[in-house]
């Protein structure tokens, strides 16, 4: 979907996507010490605020001024720490050496960006800094409900994701991760993501 597309659906409904994190996300970073954070195509800002709320100070980045926007006035009532861009990921200049976590959630960067993608947010992490990468299976398309991208080769499998990675990074897990979301009449429907977390060495 296009920024327009995105910005019309943003515009059509009080939120989108759950307040609460992903649960992946969650349990990824929870034990994290907060630092400097950059939540790269951050939609409404759910994990923005999340992050904020427990003491980290994060740049929310995404091309839907709309979105952005939604976000922003959640975190100005308790004056959170988020600087809010509104830019193309794909455009977007990350700072280099100054960040301690990097989070790409349910972003699929396009096949021949990923590596230039990736390679930039590794830059942009301090000697031991995170990169959390969340987005949905290919096995997925047909039966999730329509939840993430419908072209195959805008998804993940964890093989692919992990060779996306670049060699500075020291991954900590790359798998596939199922899980349950509601469906909106009461069932559920299941979900494969697909989860890749690294760190910058220290050294």
């Amino acid at each position: 979907m296009d920024r327009d597309g995105w910005d019309k659906r943003y515009a059509a409904e009080a939120r989108v996507f759950a307040t609460a994190p992903n649960p992946i996300v969650e349990a990824s970073l929870a034990d994290l010490a907060p630092g400097r954070a950059l939540d790269l195509a951050a939609g409404e800002g759910r994990h923005a605020l999340w992050l904020a709320r427990r003491g980290w100070h994060v740049t929310a980045v995404d091309f839907s001024p709309v979105g952005i926007e939604k976000g922003r006035a959640e975190a100005a009532r308790p004056k959170l720490a988020i600087d809010w861009v509104v830019a193309d990921a794909y455009e977007y200049a990350f700072p280099v050496g100054s960040l301690d976590l990097v989070l790409i959630a349910h972003f699929h960067p396009r096949p021949r960006d990923r590596e230039r993608l990736f390679a930039a947010a590794a830059e942009a992490l301090v000697p031991g800094g995170h990169l959390l990468v969340l987005g949905r299976h290919v096995d997925d398309i047909g039966r999730d409900g329509g939840r993430g991208p419908r072209n195959p080769d805008l998804r993940y499998r964890p093989d692919e994701l992990a060779a996306a990675l670049p060699a500075p990074l020291q991954l900590i897990r790359c798998e596939a991760v199922r899980r349950s979301v509601g469906d909106g009449s009461g069932g559920s429907v299941e979900l494969t993501d697909v989860v890749a977390f690294a760190r910058r060495p220290s050294g």
